[in-house]
């Protein structure tokens, strides 16, 4: 962190310029109606909503709002846990703070400025520096006073907050385009991967209603068939690799945390093994147009072997389904994965027990609807679609994300000046 004033600026510590407010120390009991109260999971950043917040009755938020009444422009702070995350206020609805929170209520300093400022590097650096405990690390109510902020007179502080303000707006827009279309992929996958494409005969199966000509096996019923080629998870117990054997380069090793939401493997994080460890390995790689399904821990994440790689291992929480290509369509099983029939098949096998794991053998028993492979093709080329534009406007919401970062390292450092003539 550096000590450097920009010409102009002056260095302050918060509590010479905000009045830092603890919450209230106490246990609050919730009811079904009354006033909203603002807990650590609720601030997220941004502005603060307060659409699913817990609620407490009107003794409650007497008591928890006793020393002061959380208003319009300030900010909260989180104190535990997820430590040092910041929102503002900007909705006027009445609401009181859960306990390790801070209001922070902004007197001479711009309060769009100071949230903008609380989300710096710099701000970051001084809570590392400062936050305490072993098991659980928190910030102290002297740490949050004492943090110093950089501010320019408050026409320059307006200014930057506008820039950096219309710069969130835009993000925001952009997520709830990507929100939307997430949406309308869930209702179109549901519809398409139990109804098909201008089907008008109908009939009951395991999984519901489904088109007549359709047919619905289990996953080891696929595998008698030859339907399905292979059905296996990863290498348990002594097989496991070592940490010391992981490399940056080799044959990939995948796991749940790899794969994105959108299916996506992240080949630059994961580690990978040397061709000799993967050669050792009783059980032997995935292979390019392996359809990937994670099943311990984080459940029900998947995505398709990009056709490039020979090689992939999979790890212990994951399982690859290999496919007859003249069949099965990997994209179309890929689909599948992510429906609300194959989903609910998931978390009905997680209810049967403490672990939440899906197991190989539970695995084999689950349904898979299998249409026509020309119907395979259609229904995986109208959501791929859909998922296309899923990925382009996600690429440009972080692109926008990492733009807003730069404006901030410029903007709040001083490095670049605004003219607060315009």
């Amino acid at each position: 962190m550096s000590d450097t004033v920009p010409e102009g600026w002056k260095s302050h510590k918060l509590n010479t310029i905000t009045n830092v407010i603890d919450s209230a120390h106490q246990t609050p009991s919730f009811s079904e109606s009354g006033y909203p109260m603002v807990r650590i999971g609720d601030i997220k950043g941004g502005k603060l909503t307060l659409e699913n917040t817990a609620l407490v009755s009107k003794e409650v938020f007497k008591a928890f709002t006793k020393k002061y009444a959380p208003t319009h422009n300030d900010l909260l702070m989180t104190r535990v846990g997820s430590y040092g995350r910041c929102s503002i206020v900007k909705a006027k609805q009445a609401f009181c703070l859960g306990q390790n929170t801070v209001v922070i209520n902004p007197i001479s300093i711009d309060p769009d400025y100071l949230y903008h400022f609380l989300q710096t590097r710099n701000i970051n650096e001084q809570i590392e520096d400062t936050v305490g405990g072993s098991s659980q690390k928190s910030l102290s109510l002297s740490a949050i006073m004492n943090l110093k902020v950089l501010t320019p007179d408050k026409c320059e502080q307006k200014k930057i907050a506008a820039i950096l303000t219309s710069a969130d707006d835009v993000i925001d827009k952009t997520q709830a385009q990507i929100n939307k279309l997430k949406d309308l992929k869930t209702g179109m996958m549901q519809e398409l991967l139990t109804k098909g494409i201008g089907h008008t005969e109908f009939k009951d199966s395991p999984v519901g209603i489904i088109p007549k000509e359709w047919e619905v096996f289990t996953s080891q019923e696929l595998l008698k068939k030859g339907i399905l080629e292979k059905l296996q998870d990863g290498n348990h117990g002594s097989q496991y690799p070592r940490a010391q054997e992981f490399l940056k380069e080799g044959v990939p090793y995948i796991a749940a945390s790899h794969i994105s939401e959108l299916g996506e493997i992240n080949f630059k994080v994961c580690p990978h093994l040397s061709q000799q460890s993967a050669d050792q390995m009783r059980i032997r790689p995935a292979i390019g147009g392996d359809v990937i399904l994670t099943h311990n821990a984080t459940i029900g994440r998947t995505a398709i072997i990009p056709q490039e790689k020979s090689e992939v291992i999979a790890s212990t929480s994951t399982t690859y389904y290999r496919t007859d290509p003249n069949k099965l369509l990997n994209k179309y099983l890929f689909y599948y994965f992510q429906s609300t029939a194959f989903v609910s098949q998931l978390q009905s096998v997680m209810g049967q027990t403490t672990r939440n794991q899906v197991p190989i053998t539970a695995q084999r028993e689950l349904d898979i609807i299998l249409p026509t492979f020309k119907e395979q093709i259609a229904i995986s080329n109208v959501i791929e679609s859909i998922t296309d534009r899923i990925k382009a406007i996600s690429a440009k919401h972080k692109q926008l994300i990492k733009t807003k970062k730069a404006l901030m390292q410029d903007l709040l450092t001083g490095k670049v000046r605004v003219n607060v003539d315009s």
